[in-house]
């Protein structure tokens, strides 16, 4: 991460201070938690859950295996993960209020016994080198100031032979749809976080940093750079969404 105090990121398409981004992305979903599930439901008309099912498989859960979940949230790759069979989970978010939503639905699904809660950066996790055997990450990366240090910290955390995942939105690939895509992400979302959930500018905000997100060979790049190896992308619906996985070896 920068030293520069003067440093600047994105924000959407807004430029702000590097140091001011994590207090403002942490206000967006302090704003949308209680809205979440209706927020991915909104902006993936509903698919996000397959693409969330097709996630979860590709982690292959295990039971001796452990998994970390970078980002998320309410929990629904964790729970996911323990519905097949998989380890016990570290549901992981920067986000109080977030976790306080994935908390209360792991209570309620049975879950918490065999899930513990961690507030934490994905950029300086307060956990050992070579502690789980997979990371995922599920529609959080975007949001992060600084994605290389989160995907060097998810290598550093993984044991050897272990894998990171990550699902988030990415480029069309299709030509056709991208109009479609740009008029529904920009003319159509924000109206309707305004008249559903109250908050235009927080969906604005998620539209906008989509479109800012590394693209899949960009994206694949940055995993190999921060020590991942045997990087693959798997394109959901056309590229609209992807997963990024890589393994340490």
């Amino acid at each position: 991460m920068s030293d520069n105090p003067d440093a600047t990121v994105d924000f959407g398409f807004r430029t702000v201070a590097r140091t001011e981004k994590a207090s403002m992305v942490r206000a967006v979903f302090d704003s949308v938690a209680t809205n979440y599930d209706l927020m991915n439901d909104l902006m993936s008309l509903g698919i996000h859950r397959m693409w969330k099912q097709i996630f979860v498989g590709d982690l292959q859960p295990r039971a001796r295996d452990t998994l970390l979940d970078l980002a998320g949230g309410t929990g629904d790759i964790s729970f996911g993960w323990l519905r097949r069979g998989g380890g016990p989970v570290i549901l992981s978010d920067i986000n109080h209020a977030m976790l306080a939503v994935g908390r209360d639905r792991a209570i309620e699904c049975g879950f918490i016994g065999d899930l513990s809660i961690l507030v934490a950066n994905a950029e300086q996790l307060p956990l050992p080198d070579r502690c789980v055997d997979r990371v995922s990450m599920a529609f959080g990366l975007r949001n992060c100031t600084d994605k290389p240090a989160v995907l060097r910290e998810a290598r550093r955390v993984l044991k050897p032979g272990g894998r990171f995942l990550c699902l988030e939105f990415s480029r069309v690939q299709v030509a056709a749809l991208s109009p479609v895509y740009d008029a529904w992400s920009f003319k159509v979302l924000p109206k309707i976080g305004r008249y559903v959930a109250k908050d235009e500018a927080s969906y604005q905000y998620l539209a906008e940093s989509i479109r800012m997100f590394p693209d899949q060979e960009a994206l694949a790049r940055m995993m190999r750079e921060a020590g991942l190896s045997r990087v693959t992308v798997r394109n959901l619906s056309g590229g609209i969404a992807a997963i990024h996985a890589g393994w340490r070896l």
